[in-house]
């Protein structure tokens, strides 16, 4: 065979690793479709009363993952659950967008270990920056860069720091009803990499929420889906006062009993569950008791009602509606939030144009 000269060589490395990157967008693209399906996708057909309530309503999701994926959210798709047309599409006035950082390869309700992380994968399928492939930190400062450029080329679409401007938004509806906002969550304390000092760096990116857990045990305490689930740790206690001073909002979505128990004891200000269901409908682990529920309550704080099967016992919004009328029982209807959990390798009833329905 004749030797390669080297601009051939190199051409045809460049060649082969454009073909590499491709295929893993196309892989986690096939996956991102297969995981995130809606069982009555739109259009949908709505009273004219129930669309003039649904449109005089401010919406608030508390959680989605559409972060995790490689999806341009300027442009409307058929597929997963949400981009920025169909937020506009359910009038959505304020979206949370967790970021994702570590996701154990098994991923069950149960029982987890935290090795072989399934989010370096998708991050290096997906054609991420080398940084994010070993850094959690570096992954949520990516995701947050990647929102912040939509909002600079979507002048429809604002980013929530403060209270001013969550007051904006309100006051920018009322001119425009397509206006959405966004609002950066963690979902995991382990994004800060064993750092205290990375709230600082969270904040800094625009980061005002934190789920102190995920799917596995981690530096802040137990999962509900962890081996130990156990209680916080002298970090996790740490972690609380210090996201209390900085005006980040603590998630005790996926923590362990244990874990909620202490961290509603310690808690000086409202506290959120950002996606979850109770056991009033639906027991398991991964669900509030309704002294829980009246624990969060009692902080001001708020309890978002996922759309998954496991949360509330089915992918229907009837289910969401039962959990949700149980919480308005248990708290006061003035404690009940919706927190869809869209795009986080979900099925349910309706993508988020379909919150009229």
């Amino acid at each position: 065979m004749r030797r390669m000269t080297r601009a051939p060589v190199a051409a045809l490395a460049v060649a082969v690793a454009g073909s590499a990157a491709l295929s893993g967008r196309l892989l986690a693209a096939g996956v991102y479709r297969r995981l995130n399906t809606t069982a009555l996708p739109g259009p949908y057909a709505v009273r004219p009363d129930a669309l003039h309530t649904h449109r005089s309503a401010t919406i608030v999701d508390l959680h989605c993952d559409a972060l995790l994926w490689r999806r341009d959210l300027a442009q409307r798709r058929r597929s997963g659950h949400l981009d920025l047309p169909r937020l506009r599409a359910g009038n959505v006035a304020l979206q949370v967008f967790a970021v994702t950082s570590h996701a154990p390869m098994g991923l069950n309700f149960e029982r987890n270990h935290p090795r072989r992380d399934l989010v370096t994968v998708l991050q290096i399928l997906q054609g991420r920056p080398v940084p994010t492939w070993r850094s959690r930190v570096a992954r949520a400062l990516d995701a947050s860069d990647r929102l912040h450029a939509l909002a600079a080329a979507d002048a429809g679409l604002r980013i929530v720091r403060t209270r001013a401007d969550l007051e904006a938004l309100v006051a920018a509806r009322t001119a425009d009803p397509r206006t959405v906002s966004g609002l950066f969550a963690i979902e995991g304390a382990h994004a800060l990499d064993g750092r205290l000092d990375g709230l600082d760096e969270l904040v800094a990116a625009g980061f005002r929420m934190i789920g102190l857990q995920h799917f596995f045990d981690n530096d802040a305490g137990g999962s509900s889906a962890g081996v130990g689930k156990g209680g916080l740790t002298d970090f996790g206690r740490e972690l609380i006062g210090r996201m209390e001073t900085a005006g980040v909002a603590l998630d005790l979505a996926h923590s362990s009993a244990a874990v909620i128990d202490e961290a509603l004891r310690i808690a000086t200000k409202p506290v959120v569950v950002s996606h979850t269901g109770v056991r009033g409908t639906c027991d398991n682990s991964r669900n509030l008791w309704d002294d829980q529920l009246r624990g969060v309550a009692a902080t001001g704080g708020a309890v978002g009602i996922a759309l998954f099967e496991h949360a509330v016992g089915g992918t229907g919004v009837d289910a969401a509606a039962r959990a949700m009328r149980h919480t308005a029982d248990v708290i006061g209807v003035e404690h009940v939030a919706l927190g869809t959990d869209w795009d986080g390798a979900i099925s349910c009833a309706v993508d988020a144009s379909g919150l009229c329905v």
